[in-house]
């Protein structure tokens, strides 16, 4: 696990991208595993600025989302769906046949869970994924306690969540009570993961999920078992790490060893 710590969140935006973008240069039709939610906004955003001057491309780049939310109306403006659409599909001119998310208005959910994981295979596989963290641990919407070997299915949202995320929804409308999500097996999977997180409200689960044990109360801790994870952060988000400066010294001293440290 590498650990990034940056000035602010503007910081984590362009580092973040700049990854991407490097990635999508190099495979050019790779899969790139999306997360939705506050944290990488600034990520999709620095992208679209670099997609609008001409410095990349993402013509050939196939999308798979993390997760949906359950029974929303079609077309519902916090919809994943909509989500991805905006931010993503449309400026970074993506092929929307590329771009897919979990339908959580299937008539059959438990199918459409299994149909995503199945797509997924088909794919090749993710070659990067992006994530964010929830104030709880949660990666995707894998709740703590969620099983460490979980795949894509149906999970009931806890009432944290439902209140972290009450600001992308209409005044005194409800947030929904469940989702479709990738488990943490089917995350686990991807070649490539990098987290982002910024703020002092993601402090302690960031420290839980980077030096603390391994556990299912911690969802993001699985990812200390990745063999190919970076986690970016801005100082607010590292502020609850015990090891700040050792993970500072060691990416300052990746630059004089080839192919880096982890």
């Amino acid at each position: 696990m590498e650990v990034v710590i940056l000035a602010d969140p503007a910081a984590v935006g362009s580092h973040t991208a700049e990854l991407v973008a490097r990635r999508a240069a190099e495979t050019p039709d790779m899969v790139l595993g999306i997360a939705t939610g506050s944290s990488p906004l600034g990520t999709y955003r620095e992208l679209a600025r670099l997609h609008a001057q001409g410095d990349v491309t993402f013509d050939g780049v196939r999308c798979f989302a993390l997760d949906e939310y359950v029974g929303l109306p079609e077309r519902h403006p916090a919809s994943y769906a909509l989500v991805v659409e905006r931010e993503l599909t449309t400026p970074l001119g993506l092929d929307p046949a590329n771009v897919r998310t979990p339908d959580g208005s299937a008539a059959d959910i438990q199918q459409a869970c299994l149909d995503y994981e199945h797509a997924l295979a088909a794919s090749g596989g993710v070659d990067l994924q992006i994530l964010g963290i929830g104030t709880n641990g949660h990666i995707g919407f894998n709740e703590p306690t969620s099983s460490l070997a979980s795949r894509t299915r149906v999970k009931a949202l806890s009432q944290q969540t439902r209140m972290d995320n009450a600001r992308f929804f209409a005044k005194g409308e409800d947030v929904p009570t469940h989702c479709i999500t990738q488990g943490l097996g089917t995350i686990m999977e991807a070649r490539e993961i990098v987290l982002v997180a910024q703020g002092e409200a993601k402090a302690a689960a960031v420290a839980a999920a980077i030096e603390g044990p391994v556990s299912s109360m911690c969802p993001a801790s699985l990812l200390q078992f990745h063999p190919r994870t970076r986690i970016v952060l801005d100082e607010a988000a590292a502020s609850g790490l015990t090891l700040a400066d050792y993970h500072r010294f060691v990416a300052e001293a990746k630059h004089h060893f080839p192919g880096g440290t982890r």
